[in-house]
């Protein structure tokens, strides 16, 4: 494996939130809300998602933003308090517990940050990976096959007789990956897979990753804190308070002359709601506090704070969400 992760390739088509009328996974104003010792803890507030299938998208966020809230909901480990969520076609929130069990074992992969939340300590690394097979009912060959393919893919083909003590932090995570998608998930979701691994190690453990998208056309949903993880995927979806706030898109562009160029671009989301978090760099620097006056002109939307006199526009309005 190498260590040096390639640049996100070229987009087949155009790079948008959603660029299907039916994304395989749907997010649609989830609120979840927990009690802890007799206090509401709200951690996801209205959040909005859409992810096309082949897709390889990294979540980010502060601690306590919601996103490790959200992989657990997509994966069926929790379910929304509020809102519809939908995966291949799953409804999250009305599924029975036996679709339930089903969903995890079929539609989803999960890859944990702790690499021994991935593994059975007593099994090789082979065995590992052919668990979940033989859970699922399969036998014979196919499943040595998978097996094979798998480990080959991860680039331990060669460690299949090795047990998770006689292996390093990465390629334990990497064997962890195989296991994830030894039943053909549509979807794999990753929760901080390279938050405990040096920088050269947590390349191979996303190179990987990549590998898995490109070559089994698995969607992809990682929950990471490293800058290095989320600036070589082509969509970064920024959560903050429970909402998702901004999208980091990236493309590779071809000029006249045959040069290509690494183009990224940031947005904020507008939600279904028609809200938006403004950036706190933004609000700081402008003194945006309580409430701003919004003026619609004819190809942007002015933001004065509150207190500020500003030119007049076509359309006035005051607004307390900022």
């Amino acid at each position: 494996m190498t260590s040096t992760a390639p640049p996100p390739a070229p987009p087949t088509g155009p790079t948008t939130a959603s660029t299907t009328e039916h994304p395989l996974i749907s997010c649609d104003n989830v609120v979840r809300i927990f009690t802890a010792e007799g206090v509401e803890v709200v951690a996801l507030q209205g959040l909005d998602l859409a992810v096309d299938a082949g897709e390889l998208v990294a979540v980010v966020g502060a601690s306590g933003s919601g996103k490790s809230t959200l992989l657990r909901i997509l994966s069926g480990l929790d379910r929304p308090t509020a809102g519809s969520a939908r995966v291949a076609g799953h409804d999250l929130v009305a599924m029975g517990r036996r679709e339930r069990l089903r969903f995890r074992r079929e539609t989803v992969g999960f890859l944990y940050q702790q690499a021994a939340d991935n593994l059975l300590p007593y099994l090789s690394a082979a065995d590992n990976v052919a668990a979940p097979l033989r859970l699922a009912g399969h036998r014979g060959p196919d499943v040595d096959g998978r097996v094979d393919e798998l480990l080959e893919l991860v680039g331990l083909g060669d460690c299949g007789a090795r047990r998770p003590a006689e292996l390093l932090g990465g390629q334990q995570q990497r064997v962890g990956l195989a296991v994830a998608l030894a039943n053909h998930p549509q979807v794999l979701l990753a929760d901080e897979p390279t938050g405990e691994l040096d920088t050269r190690t947590a390349d191979d453990v996303f190179t990987a990753i990549r590998s898995a998208n490109a070559e089994l056309g698995v969607t992809v949903v990682v929950v990471t804190h490293d800058q290095t993880v989320s600036g070589q995927v082509q969509r970064t979806v920024g959560i903050r308070d429970g909402r998702t706030s901004s999208e980091v898109l990236r493309r590779t562009e071809v000029d006249e002359h045959g040069q290509a160029a690494h183009v990224t671009e940031e947005y904020a989301v507008l939600d279904r709601a028609g809200r938006l978090q403004l950036p706190r760099e933004f609000t700081a620097a402008l003194d945006l506090r309580d409430r701003v006056r919004l003026d619609l002109e004819t190809d942007h939307i002015g933001v004065w704070p509150g207190h500020t006199r500003r030119p007049s526009g076509r359309h006035r309005r005051e607004d307390t969400d900022a």
